[in-house]
């Protein structure tokens, strides 16, 4: 059900690769809220994912982008300014990758090279585009950035690997930048931590569906799913959260607060 909440609005989110991706479910909600956005992701996602097609759903247009190009990245959102007529109102940063995860690289025995890709892909393209964004001055007043971040950051799960430092620094990123956004023109920056959530990347860390099971069962209101974050993220885009910045906001069920649940014992 639509009530239109950010009718009238503008916005870019990254990421979306297939029906899975939270990215996806966030565009869908957004222009069902009434938003118009562009679309962007790599050009290697945009030759095996599905983008086009929910760009052809939603009549939105698709712009590749490496988010760790800071050309690519000044490209993106002068395009985006005139595809949609004007200065932005939000941007979600739904990006990640560990070739170390792929490759399947034990914590102890990372590749170092690897290890600085993944930083750079995973978190200061944060940087990289809050910055560009900042200096050419592309943000409505009022407007909301928003990343996508994992309870890793603050808590050990082995096989997440060196994604858990960048998910830290990305929180980081968050809270810095949200205060020179603020400062500027009022723009408020947060971090969603969201559930273990079946996405293509999420399928991809070992012994995903035995932790997905475990956290949604430790969770009380069980796993949030990608549609739960999408209308989150709704409402951080929209003008009923205008004093919420510099937040790592947990969406989760409840994870976060458990420390045992009987129902985990049980099984």
């Amino acid at each position: 059900m639509s009530n239109q909440l950010l009718a009238g609005k503008r916005g870019i989110i990254f990421g979306a690769l297939d029906p899975q991706s939270i990215a996806w479910k966030v565009a869908e909600h957004c222009v069902e809220q009434g938003a118009k956005i562009t679309l962007t992701n790599a050009p290697v996602a945009l030759r095996f994912g599905q983008l086009d097609e929910l760009a052809s759903q939603l009549g939105a247009e698709v712009i590749a982008c490496d988010a760790t190009s800071l050309e690519d990245l000044e490209n993106l959102l002068d395009k985006s300014m005139d595809i949609l007529g004007g200065k932005l109102d939000f941007i979600l940063h739904s990006i990640g990758m560990s070739v170390n995860v792929r490759k399947k690289k034990e914590y102890t025995d990372l590749n170092h090279d690897w290890m600085q890709k993944t930083f750079d892909v995973s978190a200061i393209s944060f940087h990289k585009l809050m910055q560009v964004a900042h200096k050419k001055e592309v943000m409505n007043e009022w407007g909301s950035i928003l990343a996508l971040t994992y309870i890793a950051a603050q808590r050990t799960f082995p096989d997440y690997s060196e994604m858990a430092e960048s998910k830290a620094l990305l929180e980081s990123f968050a809270r810095s930048f949200g205060y020179h956004w603020a400062l500027k023109n009022k723009v408020r920056v947060n971090t969603i931590s969201q559930s273990p959530t079946m996405t293509t990347a999420g399928k991809g860390v070992k012994g995903f569906t035995d932790f997905f099971d475990y956290a949604d069962k430790m969770s009380p209101l069980g796993n949030a799913s990608a549609d739960d974050c999408a209308r989150y993220c709704v409402s951080l885009f929209s003008d009923f959260t205008r004093m919420v910045t510099m937040q790592n906001l947990m969406h989760d069920g409840g994870f976060s607060s458990m420390g045992m649940n009987p129902a985990v014992l049980e099984r």
